[in-house]
């Protein structure tokens, strides 16, 4: 059995007096006084009877006690579950109830939703008037093996009901191990956490952060302007963005330009518009676009900034320990032709909790099937279509949404697209897409004749609506399923 000490409690033995982590207040902890604070409030849930091995759900908003929550979970050995605290009530208690949770612990924010959620199957705790235990570690988990299950990750639910995904410490390790090198590693690193700590790509920055020995910068939510700031203000070298993000980080920076010291904008989400990716390279911003899932503990496949134009639209390679094909029909593709994406290595979860079935579906001789449809270049590097299920069969033709929704954001008055399908007597289904404007003065029109210089026929949806928002959840992935639906 593979061990390794615990993390924050190696990291606090080597490096106690740097920075762990920042708020929006400006409110600073080290790593002793993080590791201290974790310590204290483990012993504080011991006495209430968490044990290792319980299943414990945190249903929080971002901020430092999320930090000291997630490290006194990992004292108890605790399998994590987050919980997205923007699920109704219903979407909640099923998920409580899938993941078998014992004890929920909630901040003051969210702890009606979580008494209304939980009913009588779990044990409510509130963060804020639990009292710091004892500073004491005799009977705290100081040792980790990388086997152990960590987390219980809910998918978004995009195309179907949730699953949680397990995922062990050492999915979580190599996935830090990946990312370091792929991105490298500066003692001075800051990594900015504005997505969802519930989420993957908050939950891995505050996994990283404390392996690397690095500092997370945390906002409680994306705002561009709070962002932009922050990289100018608080020294942070790498913020996790999807394109939307992006595209309004740009917006509010202007004709301005980010300091030298910022080195990493990991974009995931998937491709990025030419436009948005030529602005970037204009201002020196350095973007690595990735792809990755809840599956694999994060981003699996990154494309490093000097391809950033010519590989447009590529997710980029397999990090170093994992690798990556194309399947069609059964057959492994060869370079240029479409198929589904399957991925292998250390980061994949080993399946889904309570779910035997959708786990060998999923998983076959250690390869992940995404579900997400794409293709590797004659170089290896993968350009990612869409997935499977938002496949749009037109006549006969495939058409990918995430296709004509990055041909509409490259239009300067397109703040946000999406699209999806209706059904269709003569054709099967046709695309039809959404869209947030910057200026009420563009038609369905302009943009129709916009992109009929960029699809082809077949692909150019048949209506375009105008919203003043898309769908979206709280890992800012769009919803397509949601698409014209009122609400």
């Amino acid at each position: 059995m593979e061990t390794m000490p615990n993390w924050l409690h190696k990291r606090a033995y080597m490096t106690p007096d740097r920075i762990a982590v920042i708020d929006e207040d400006k409110t600073a902890w080290t790593y002793r006084e993080l590791q201290r604070k974790s310590v204290q409030m483990a012993n504080a849930l011991k006495k209430l009877g968490i044990k290792k091995g319980d299943h414990v759900g945190f249903l929080m908003g971002n901020g430092i006690e999320t930090v000291v929550c997630m490290h006194t979970l990992m004292y108890l050995g605790a399998i994590i579950v987050p919980l997205n605290f923007r699920l109704t009530d219903s979407e909640l208690s099923y998920q409580l109830s899938d993941a078998e949770i014992s004890y929920l612990i909630s901040d003051i924010t969210y702890e009606e939703k979580a008494i209304k959620a939980a009913g009588s199957q779990a044990t409510i705790i509130s963060w804020e008037t639990l009292q710091p235990g004892a500073d004491l570690e005799e009977g705290l988990q100081v040792t980790i093996s990388l086997n152990q299950l960590h987390t219980i990750m809910y998918t978004s639910g995009t195309t179907g009901k949730p699953k949680g995904v397990m995922l062990t410490y050492g999915n979580h390790w190599w996935s830090a191990i990946s990312s370091s090198l792929n991105l490298g590693l500066h003692i001075n690193d800051r990594w900015l956490s504005a997505v969802p700590m519930y989420h993957m790509s908050g939950l891995s920055i505050l996994i990283r952060s404390v392996i690397y020995g690095i500092t997370t910068v945390i906002h409680s939510q994306f705002d561009p302007l709070a962002v932009n700031e922050s990289i100018r203000k608080d020294g942070v070298t790498i913020v996790s963005v999807v394109s939307t993000m992006l595209k309004r980080m740009l917006d509010d920076l202007g004709d301005t330009i980010y300091p030298d010291t910022f080195r990493c904008m990991l974009l995931g989400g998937g491709p990025a518009p030419y436009p948005l990716l030529s602005t970037c390279q204009e201002k020196n911003i350095p973007v690595y676009q990735t792809f990755g899932m809840t599956e694999t503990a994060s981003q699996i496949v990154t494309l490093s900034p000097e391809y950033m134009l010519s590989k447009q639209g590529s997710a980029g390679k397999a990090l170093f320990p994992s690798e990556l094909r194309i399947l069609e029909d059964g057959k492994v593709a060869g370079p240029y032709q479409h198929g589904e994406i399957l991925v292998k290595g250390p980061t994949v979860t080993s399946g889904y909790y309570n779910r035997e079935r959708a786990t060998k579906a999923s998983l076959v001789d250690g390869w992940l099937h995404t579900g997400d449809q794409g293709y590797i270049d004659d170089e290896g590097f993968l350009f990612v279509l869409d997935r499977r299920k938002d496949l749009i069969i037109s006549g006969g033709e495939n058409v990918y949404p995430a296709e004509i929704e990055a041909a509409l954001l490259e239009h300067s008055a397109i703040i946000d697209a999406g699209v999806t399908s209706v059904p269709d007597e003569e054709w099967g289904e046709v695309p039809v897409a959404f869209v947030v404007c910057r200026t009420k003065q563009v038609t369905e029109k302009d943009l129709l004749s916009f992109l009929s210089e960029k699809l082809a026929r077949y692909k150019q949806p048949k209506s375009i609506t105008f919203l003043d928002e898309l769908p979206r959840n709280g890992a800012n992935k769009l919803q397509r399923r949601l698409l014209g639906v009122k609400r």
